[in-house]
């Protein structure tokens, strides 16, 4: 099958920055959309930025200027550059990838493990 592995996350004061990866490794015969979505605790999970395999890119308006969707598709991995973080952004990061798979060649969807980003001073 397919798995995730996120790292990247961490503790950082307000105003820092991290940069979160995930890379999928498995029976993959392409990936279509890659995304970030979060969740804080006590509220339901959002989609933070996504890409799509030509590098069309969209973002929650929470988000936008302080945080940069990539991918690199011959290493299989979606990064999200977060910057200017704040407070409010604390939470566990996840993505989310629509994979091809060689087995079926149906698009399948996998979920990373998460990764907790705390900002904090």
């Amino acid at each position: 099958q397919v798995q995730l592995v996120e790292s990247g996350g961490g503790l950082v004061q307000p105003g820092g920055s991290l940069r979160l990866s995930c890379a999928a490794s498995g029976s993959i015969f392409s990936i279509t959309t890659m995304a970030w979505y979060r969740q804080a605790p006590g509220k339901q999970r959002e989609l933070v930025a996504g890409i799509t395999s030509s590098g069309s890119t969209n973002y929650a308006d929470s988000v936008k200027g302080r945080f940069t969707i990539s991918r690199d598709n011959a290493r299989n991995t979606v990064y999200l550059q977060v910057n200017s973080l704040k407070p409010e952004d604390t939470a566990v990061y996840y993505c989310k990838v629509q994979v091809r798979t060689i087995v079926s060649m149906t698009i399948l969807t996998y979920w990373g493990q998460g990764t907790q980003v705390t900002v904090s001073s």
